[in-house]
């Protein structure tokens, strides 16, 4: 006769060998089944220029092609084309290194070339990890011919984008930024891009404003590198509003534009969210003192990951450099602070380098030797504009109207801009980008909001994955507080999941149940991103710590399967990325599974 015990010891072998298995598949890197001819300085122009390349492609074994590497060429569109049909045949292909190829080409050839190497991605059913375009001087018409590429299924499962020093301007950065709108509502939310750079490419604050929509929509990001586009204090304030919408970023890098005082401080607000954060770069973005004061006093606490902090070339006085100095003191992991060519003066200097010294931490400090000595004029009217300004950079800051009425705080301003894109609220827009306080205006104290996810599954109540994937958003927004929303995701998660459950216990006969028990377990640690979905577009949740807190209490009711606490207690127990960030939360859940 078989027991619980052996049915929960051999779902959980089962599942714990699909983990391995999955493992190992992810232990694969890209990079390691390339195909390269980057650097060849190869003249592409007609398709028997490309005949070397196209029969490479072909000959490359089959199912392992999964990088391409172009750059260091210069490529025609007849020449796309050719390339374009050995790729049609290569579904596998995931990253595409195409920088520095169109060298010498028409603006008009450009988008027709990419256009050929889109479409052939498309047909084959690819599904693109990295695309680097970065050093075609294309402008904005070469956005006109990859924006279709970027909108497909090819790219929902994008994870790195290079747009390096392309010349986009504001009319390429905006349809740039439309274009990863638009895949990220396509994907239904399984957009998750992580890198995007894109410095040198005169975005300035219109075209920033929209990219800083785009992120904050996305909310994934954990690198983002915009150094040398003429964004302004609007445009600044727009980026911080959308870095906070995504909280595990670990490289920020916005070089060389101008923040000023009033930019630095938004700045400033948000840093202490951004607790993954490894790379700040602040430098030649004219701070001054003032947003010099206010950054030094976000990165007091808190930030311990950080790796390095440049604010370089900032005009910033005594003041801000010694409490900038102070700033470290609980920085085990720093390596690099930058504050050269600032205003510090001879005796500013000595100062900032004793509080360092006294930290024990000289070694971190880069040289002073190029500092520019005092200011006297330094933030007494940080914020006026320079006579030499144009009339277009006089107006930024009445221009900041368009991101934001209301920037005396930066939390009021991250609220509008989220609900200016969220009315009217709905289900789907709550699962598209679910948070607190929209589950609670869905339903109050939990009752109604159930309603309405019931009648948003419809037909759909039995389908494990479908109920699953509802329940761990919703889940999503609990907190380790007994708040309203925290009490509607347990509410909802327990009749949507109870409701699932009822429906496998009309399974005919003890394997059947048994096989209900293990779908739902599986698809269970599928959605918490503990295995890997089979669906390539599925992306799991970036923080899945309100799930842990959820499940923390599912796992406590009745209609809850012992076998499924079992085989979370094994997923749970293992060291994975997605449970690194979730400590609390985790350890609560791991305490609850093992009594």
């Amino acid at each position: 006769m078989t027991t619980t015990n052996d049915v929960v010891e051999n779902l959980t072998a089962k599942l714990a060998q699909a983990a391995v298995d999955d493992e190992e598949k992810q232990e694969e890197d890209p990079r390691s089944t390339e195909l390269s001819f980057a650097g060849r300085g190869l003249k592409l122009n007609e398709e028997k220029d490309a005949a070397e390349i196209v029969e490479a492609i072909e000959k490359f074994d089959r199912g392992k092609l999964l990088t391409l590497r172009l750059e260091g060429n210069t490529m025609g569109i007849e020449a796309a084309r050719a390339i374009a049909g050995a790729l049609e045949k290569r579904p596998e292909f995931r990253c595409a290194l195409w920088s520095d190829m169109f060298t010498g080409r028409l603006k008009s050839e450009i988008p027709i070339a990419l256009k050929h190497l889109g479409a052939a991605m498309t047909a084959a059913n690819t599904h693109l990890v990295e695309l680097n375009l970065s050093d075609n001087a294309f402008g904005p018409n070469g956005v006109e011919g990859f924006k279709d590429l970027l909108k497909s299924p090819v790219c929902y499962t994008l994870e790195e984008l290079y747009l390096n020093n392309n010349g986009l301007g504001i009319a390429g950065g905006t349809m740039l930024a439309r274009s990863l709108v638009e895949c990220h509502e396509r994907s239904d939310g399984a957009f998750a891009l992580r890198v995007f750079v894109a410095g040198r490419n005169r975005l300035e604050n219109d075209a920033a404003a929209e990219l800083a929509r785009a992120f904050e929509r996305i909310g994934t990001l954990q690198r983002v590198e915009m150094p040398q586009n003429g964004i302004n204090a609007p445009g600044i304030r727009a980026l911080a509003a959308a870095f906070d919408a995504n909280r595990r970023l670990r490289v920020v890098n916005l070089n060389d534009n101008t923040f000023t005082a009033d930019g630095a401080r938004s700045m400033a607000r948000v840093l202490p969210h951004l607790v993954e954060l490894e790379t700040l770069n602040f430098g030649d973005c004219l701070t001054r003192t003032d947003g010099a004061l206010a950054l030094a006093d976000a990165l007091k606490s808190g930030l311990v990951k950080l790796r390095e902090i440049v604010l370089s070339g900032n005009e910033i006085g005594q003041a801000g450099g010694v409490a900038l100095a102070e700033s470290i003191e609980n920085k085990p992991a720093l390596e690099k602070l930058d504050l050269s060519a600032n205003c510090f003066g001879e005796a500013g200097v000595e100062l900032v380098t004793g509080v360092v010294e006294a930290m024990d931490r000289v070694d971190v400090l880069q040289s002073l030797s190029d500092d520019e000595g005092t200011d006297d004029d330094d933030d007494d009217e940080d914020d006026e504009p320079d006579e030499d300004q144009s009339e277009d950079e006089k107006g930024d800051d009445n221009d900041a109207t368009k991101i934001d009425k209301k920037d005396n705080e930066l939390n009021d301003s991250i609220q509008q801009i989220n609900e200016s894109n969220l009315a009217p609220l709905t289900v789907a827009n709550f699962l598209k980008f679910p948070t607190a306080k929209k589950l609670v205006a869905l339903g109050g104290d939990g009752d109604e909001a159930v309603a309405k996810f019931r009648a948003e599954l419809g037909a759909d109540e039995r389908d494990v994955d479908r109920v699953l994937g509802v329940a761990v958003k919703v889940a999503s927004v609990a907190t380790d507080d007994d708040s309203e929303a925290t009490r509607a995701a347990t509410r909802c998660f327990d009749a949507l999941v109870s409701r699932l459950l009822r429906s496998t216990d009309d399974s005919t006969g003890e394997s059947a149940k048994n096989n209900a028990v293990m779908s739902f377990a599986n698809a269970l640690l599928v959605q918490i991103g503990l295995l890997k979905s089979e669906d390539k577009t599925h992306r799991p949740l970036v923080d899945i710590s309100g799930v842990l807190i959820t499940l923390e209490h599912a796992v406590r009711q009745d209609y809850f399967p012992r076998s499924v606490t079992e085989i979370l207690r094994v997923f749970v127990g293992r060291p994975h990325p997605q449970l690194e960030t979730a400590g609390a939360a985790r350890d609560k859940l791991l305490q609850t599974l093992s009594k």
